[in-house]
């Protein structure tokens, strides 16, 4: 399981911060860290220091330009995020995320992402709405700021301990193929061919969007579409195209 979940660090602007994340999972047996656009070096003295026996974790980082590419093969992603937003999105608690990891991480091919922003501004909301749920560490009011790698370890955590009440439990049954989530890149796909169609029969304006493609992500994020739920799904838009005459 734990092999599935994927650290997405986006923007970072510190190796120090790259460096103390690649510890906090190697802690926790996490291997599979992405950088998306960091304004940093990853290399660097104080990144190897702060790994502390990690760094190869920052060796075998991939870097992404977006986070669209970091996560373009997960089933699932979830966003840190410490705001509120105008838009509320599914919001969960770090136990809450990891209670859902054995169910999510079923299929061989499938991949959890745990998206963490820039340490001076987090995650943008354009982010945050590809994200299927949102995360939020319950910190002290008074003073809730963490550091990235803070962050980073209380999600591995309890990552790990959803992973070791795991062990010895019964297998899970092979999965249906029919049954398999949809991607990332998939539902990307599917967002960009309905918004298409949305304007094609004049439903959607993007003069004035009203955040219409935004709360439509949010519906379909939330539904977990299957593959074949997909296809059936892609099959409607196609049609309605073709009775639009397009």
């Amino acid at each position: 399981m734990l092999e599935r979940i994927r650290i997405v660090l986006i923007g970072t602007s510190h190796p120090g911060n790259i460096g103390g994340v690649a510890r906090a999972m190697h802690n926790m047996g996490l291997a599979d860290l992405a950088l998306v656009a960091p304004r940093c070096e990853i290399i660097t003295q104080d990144s190897i220091s702060r790994a502390s026996g990690a760094d190869h974790l920052l060796h075998q980082a991939s870097v992404h330009a977006t986070l669209e590419e970091a996560v373009t093969d997960c089933t699932l992603a979830v966003g840190a995020s410490a705001r509120s937003r105008t838009l509320p999105w599914p919001m969960l608690t770090p136990r809450e995320v990891a209670d859902r990891l054995p169910g999510e991480c079923q299929t061989p091919d499938s991949r959890v992402a745990l998206v963490f922003g820039r340490e001076d501004s987090g995650l943008t909301n354009a982010e945050l709405q590809r994200c299927h749920a949102h995360v939020h560490i319950p910190t002290n009011a008074d003073f809730s700021s963490l550091n990235l790698a803070a962050a980073v370890q209380v999600l591995a955590y309890e990552c790990r301990m959803a992973w070791l009440s795991q062990q010895g439990a019964a297998p899970v049954p092979d999965a249906n193929d029919e049954l398999a989530l949809v991607t990332h890149e998939e539902l990307e796909r599917y967002f960009e061919h309905l918004e298409r169609t949305l304007i094609t029969i004049e439903f959607h304006d993007p003069a004035q969007p009203r955040q219409l493609m935004a709360r439509l992500r949010r519906l379909y994020l939330r539904a977990r579409p299957e593959k074949m739920e997909m296809n059936i799904l892609r099959g409607i838009l196609s049609a309605t195209e073709k009775a639009a005459g397009k």
